[in-house]
Order: C-alpha cells, then sequence, then structure tokens
C-alpha cells in the first residue's frame, strides 16, 4: 500500500555548518567524475570467489548499505563478469531487488528475485556461510502466497540464524539488523525491534564505526521521538562515510526533522539535492530530500523558498525512478502542494487541490485529506464532506488492490479528515475522539518526518475554540514530540498571549524569531505580530 506514510520512510562531516556540506560535496564530485571512484563505505565481505571478482562484491555491499540498489546491481553483475560461477554474486543481484524499508515486492521481483536464488544455489564457488545467507535469500523469495510481512518476516528469522552461526560476520550482524526494522508490526508500540537492532549496530559500531549501514540503519532505527536524539552520532556521521550516495547525504535530514534541528536539517538535503542531480540514482533520489526540503523552509518562515521546492517538484518528468517506486511521481504532485497550504494556513488552496492524474487510490487519499482539512478550517462544511466522502472511499478502493498489506493501527488521513469535518460541524467532542487514538500512536512511535501533528491539530482545535490554557498544554505537549514547528511555536505563544501569560508568550515567540532569521519578515504576519510582541514585552520589563 503506497501512502504518505509509507514514503516518509523512505527516504556527515559533522553537519555543524554549512560549508561542510558544500565542500563534502564538491569532493564527491571530484573524486566521482575526476577519479572515477565511489564513496560509498568501506566494508570487509570475504568470499570464496576469485580475487578479482572481491572488489565489486564489496562494493555492491556498500551499495546496499546506502540504498543505492542500481550501483549494487551494477557491482554484482561485475562481479559476475569475473568469475560466473560466483553464488554470492547472485545473492547480491537478488539482494538488489529487495528494498526493504521503501515498498513491497512486485510480483516481477518476485520471479526475478527467485531466478537469482536458483543461479546461486547452482553456483559452484561458495561457502556454508555464504550458503546461508543464500537460504536466508531463498526464504524470502520462495513462490507462495505468502504476504509481503510474511516474507520480511521469515528472511528476519533466517538472519537472526546467520547471526547466532556466524556473530563475528559484521554483515550478518548489520543485515540482520536491518530485516528487523522491515519486520517490525505496525501495530508495535514498543518498538522492540529497533530498539534491539540498535544493540546489534552498537556492537558493529565499537569496532567499526565507518561502516555504512551502521550509520544508515542506526539513524532508520532511531527515527521516533523517543529514541531520536540517540541517532544524532549516526546523523552527523553518515554522509561523511558514503558521499557518493544522494541517500546518504539525505538521511542524516531524518534524525534533524525529529529534533528541530532546521539549519542542519537544511544543509543536508540541499546537498542530497545536488547529488542526486548528478549521480545514477532514481529521480526520487531528488524528490525525497526536495520533500524534507519544502518542510525545513516552512518550519523557518521562508515560504519562498519552500514555494520554489513545490513548483519545482511539481514540474518533476514522470520519468527515471527506481523500480518499485514508480508511485513517488504522484506522491510528490499530491503532498508537495498539500503540505504548502496547510502549513501557510492558506484554507482555500487547500479546499481546492485536485489528485494527480494516474494516481493509485491510496496516493489520491494525501489530496482528499488535504481538502478535508482545508475546506473545514474555512468553513465549507459542504465541501468538507464531499472531501471525507471521496477519501473513504478511495481508501477503501486502496484496500481492494493491496488486499495483503498490514493493516496500520489506526488510520491517521481518515481519522484526521473526519475530526476536521466535525469540528466543523461544531461537534467538538467528536472531533476530539477521533484526534485521540492518532495523538497516541504517535506518542509512542512518531509521526512522519514532514507530516501534521495530531496533537498540533487538537491544539489549534482547542484555541479556536476558546479553550487557550487547554490549547497551551497541548502545543507544548506537541512540540516535545516535534521540536521547534513554526505553527506550534506560534499556536502556543498565542494561546499564552490570550491567557494574559506574557513571560510564556515571549519565550515562544522569540524562539519563533530564532528559527526565523532567514524568514520572509516582509510577507508573514505570524513574524511581524511576533517582533511587536517581544519588542512591546521588553519595553514593559523596563517599565
Amino acid at each position: 500500500m503506497m501512502n504518505k506514510r509509507m514514503f516518509c520512510r523512505f527516504i556527515p562531516a559533522i553537519l555543524i555548518f554549512p560549508c561542510c556540506v558544500l565542500n563534502l560535496i564538491a569532493q564527491h564530485e571530484y573524486m566521482s567524475n575526476e577519479m572515477g571512484m565511489e564513496k560509498l563505505g568501506n566494508v570487509s565481505f570475504p568470499t570464496s570467489c576469485s580475487p578479482p571478482s572481491q572488489p565489486d562484491l564489496e562494493a555492491g555491499v556498500a551499495s546496499l548499505h546506502s540504498f543505492e540498489y542500481a550501483t549494487a546491481m551494477r557491482h554484482f553483475q561485475g562481479a559476475l563478469e569475473k568469475d560466473s560461477s560466483c553464488a554470492i554474486a547472485y545473492w547480491g543481484k537478488a539482494m538488489s531487488l529487495y528494498h526493504e524499508l521503501w515498498n513491497e515486492p512486485s510480483e516481477k521481483d518476485l520471479t526475478e528475485g527467485w531466478e537469482f536464488v536458483r543461479k546461486a544455489e547452482a553456483a559452484t564457488e561458495t561457502s556454508a556461510r555464504e550458503r546461508e545467507y543464500i537460504q536466508a535469500m531463498a526464504t524470502f523469495y520462495k513462490p507462495g502466497k505468502q504476504t509481503a510481512e510474511d516474507r520480511a518476516t521469515g528472511y528476519s528469522a533466517a538472519m537472526e540464524k546467520l547471526h547466532a552461526d556466524y556473530p563475528s560476520d559484521e554483515e550478518a550482524t548489520v543485515f540482520y539488523a536491518l530485516s528487523l526494522l522491515a519486520s517490525q508490526p505496525p501495530d508495535d508500540v514498543s518498538l522492540q525491534h529497533a530498539k534491539k537492532a540498535v544493540q546489534l549496530l552498537n556492537t558493529v559500531l565499537a569496532v567499526d564505526p565507518d561502516h555504512p549501514g551502521v550509520a544508515h540503519y542506526l539513524i532508520h532505527a532511531c527515527d521516533n521521538p523517543a529514541m531520536a536524539q540517540d541517532g544524532l552520532a549516526a546523523a552527523r556521521r553518515y554522509a561523511a562515510i558514503a558521499p557518493s550516495s544522494p541517500h546518504a547525504l539525505h538521511m542524516p535530514s531524518h534524525i534533524f526533522t525529529r529534533l528541530g534541528l532546521w539549519q542542519d536539517d537544511i544543509a543536508s538535503n540541499l546537498a542530497a539535492v545536488k547529488a542526486a542531480e548528478q549521480a545514477p540514482s532514481g529521480t526520487e533520489a531528488k524528490l525525497h530530500p526536495m520533500d524534507f526540503l519544502e518542510y525545513a523552509y516552512l518550519q523557518t518562515g521562508q515560504d519562498d523558498k519552500a514555494r520554489a521546492v513545490e513548483q519545482e517538484a511539481l514540474a518533476t518528468k514522470n520519468q527515471g525512478f527506481t523500480r518499485g517506486l514508480e508511485q513517488y511521481y504522484y506522491y510528490a504532485q499530491a503532498h508537495f502542494p498539500a503540505l504548502l497550504a496547510l502549513e501557510t494556513k492558506d484554507w482555500k488552496a487547500a479546499e481546492s487541490l485536485q489528485p494527480p492524474l494516474g494516481a493509485e487510490p491510496g496516493v489520491q487519499v494525501i489530496t482528499y485529506w488535504a481538502q478535508a482539512i482545508g475546506a473545514s478550517r474555512a468553513g465549507d462544511v459542504v465541501a468538507a464532506s464531499l472531501a471525507v466522502e471521496h477519501l473513504d472511499q478511495a481508501t477503501l478502493a486502496e484496500k481492494k488492490r493491496h488486499p495483503g498489506s498490514p493493516e496500520p493501527p489506526v488510520d491517521t488521513d481518515k481519522n484526521e479528515a473526519h475530526a476536521w469535518l466535525a469540528f466543523a460541524k461544531q461537534d467538538y467532542p467528536a472531533a476530539s475522539k477521533l484526534l485521540q487514538p492518532v495523538i497516541q500512536f504517535q506518542d509512542q512511535v512518531g509521526k512522519g518526518e514532514v507530516e501534521l501533528p495530531a496533537r498540533e491539530m487538537y491544539a489549534d482545535m482547542l484555541l479556536l475554540s476558546n479553550r487557550p490554557t487547554e490549547a497551551l498544554d497541548e502545543y507544548r505537549l506537541s512540540l516535545k514530540s516535534d521540536p521547534s514547528r513554526f505553527n506550534a511555536l506560534y499556536g502556543a505563544a498565542r494561546a499564552a498571549e490570550s491567557i494574559h501569560q506574557d513571560s510564556i508568550a515571549a519565550t515562544y515567540y522569540k524562539q519563533l524569531l530564532d528559527n526565523c532569521n532567514d524568514a520572509d519578515a516582509s510577507e508573514l504576519p505570524e513574524i511581524k505580530h511576533a517582533k511587536e510582541f517581544v519588542t512591546q514585552s521588553a519595553r514593559a520589563s523596563l517599565r
């Protein structure tokens, strides 16, 4: 099931200063273009294949760790050209089709992956350890009616055995950790898989701090409010380990976004976008960091830059996407304008959005969700009702298209759209009841990195309902899990101001202004009001 939440999973020399990233990119361009070299990190993956094939094998494994699947496939094919009996190279080609955190495998993926497994099983150059790697892949690709979730769980169990049989094999440990992240049940709010993955990865980190998979998967494991701080060190290191990978340059921003580190976030994604323009990665390698870039610009009041990113995304041609990620084009066409309209509170613009032509129902839901919120905030109950009706129909159609996909613990888009419709109808208890399951889930697991927090929505409802004291409490809680968001800071300040808690209001306004040094000040009424309030508060304190 391809929706905005799934895409948000997709996905330095310390990124304290943006110039570090630019220097890193300049270095990457020189090494990749002038010297023909790739910098994807170093791995140790001894095999029974011929020595000439070994560099390609290890480059392929390093590519897998940064999700550079096309590059990985090329290296494994290169190994086979040097040694046609190399079994583990066929394993690598099968691994290159398994995008564990990105998308469910298609029937074509499963068929081709199984063919690679059979060739690996038939190849002569292998070892007991390598055969166990191949058997793990066979568990995943074996023909049958298993769901994608069943395949991921079975593969993870096989990797657990491989790790137990070869505890000193770093790659077995790291790939097992990744399999845990890919097989985590959607309704598991305990994050046990993520926590176990962190433990495994830290054992490798202690002896191999420059392993690309360790840094990458630590970021993914910690990509939630409760663990984000624990992923910061990996976020500040990963891009320097694999500077030839646009995805590696982008990934730190997952943690930066969680922690509200907007300038680091912007620098990370600018670097990723620039690298993607020169790398053989798919078109999504540029659009994905642009998604985060638009979000970060909006949190810092740089609405003009966010709008420019949106327009560039909408102008992107529907071509060049990595196999299995073709729907990302439609996601971008739906999500970029929806995010811009809702974050800038342009309710009429949100209400007037239309689903991209050719989009699957799961992507259409994004537009109907934005329509419902925009129409409700604009007070247009009729339009909001129609948007909710369309959303419900698209949600049902998506379930019919992907009957094997696991059910989410709570349907965030549906609950939020229905909640805003109830609010527009002044049924405030119903609106609250619909939002609470989403809030509870996001408190435990976190929202998508570039989504709007449900608790912030609830705080908006309370403020609009003239309940500022309660609204302030909710904004405070929202800022704990999603720090430094523009609208939450402004909402908290407005709520405090309305109940004459001027010192609290001034604190939030000052934080907003600190975040928005580069904001479009002449265009944003929130920035103007914040400056006026802080100035007046300072004068009052001198009296």
